[in-house]
């Protein structure tokens, strides 16, 4: 449960926003992304996995920086003023970004050894016996076969273009 509010939360060192279909409303909410705005100021990591860069974006965060997301959304990260670059995890200065669901623990390691040392990192890694070892080479559309990537990103493709539009009205909503 909450402890806190937007309006009394005092400054954070770290603020993570996560992914997922909740963002479309987050990015929507003026209160989500004022209060995302407002701490980013001041904290010194500034995070998100995921889908969770939009409200990064359309706080004005990730403008001017290289930024990650869920490969099926990162071309619409020039909407929110980032610049894509293709990895698991971005760092640009005290941006830190994430791509989807499972490099978000590659995401979280990171984060934990900028934070605690690498070898605290190290620790978390083996306490959660994180020794990746995917079963198929199709983690990723470069490397995925065309029968597996394209019906995945025709898949996407409906509620990509519904996300285009949300955010697209989230951004003129924004002050320039």
């Amino acid at each position: 449960m909450p402890t806190t509010t937007f309006a009394t939360c005092e400054p954070l060192d770290l603020i993570c926003v996560p992914g997922g279909f909740g963002v479309s409303g987050a990015v929507a909410d003026a209160a989500t992304i004022e209060f995302v705005r407002r701490q980013a100021t001041q904290a010194q990591y500034v995070t998100s996995v995921c889908t969770g860069a939009f409200v990064l974006g359309v706080a004005g965060v990730l403008k001017g920086r290289r930024a990650t997301t869920h490969w099926a959304y990162t071309g619409l990260l020039p909407l929110v003023g980032a610049t894509y670059e293709q990895a698991r995890v971005v760092i640009d200065g005290k941006i830190f970004t994430g791509g989807g669901v499972t490099a978000g623990i590659d995401f979280a390691l990171r984060i934990a050894a900028q934070v605690a040392g690498s070898e605290a990192a190290q620790r978390i890694q083996l306490s959660i016996e994180y020794d990746p070892a995917p079963p198929f080479t199709a983690g990723n559309p470069s490397v995925a076969p065309a029968s597996v990537r394209d019906p995945t990103t025709e898949r996407f493709a409906v509620r990509l273009a519904t996300f285009r539009g949300e955010l697209e009205q989230a951004m003129a909503q924004q002050p320039a």
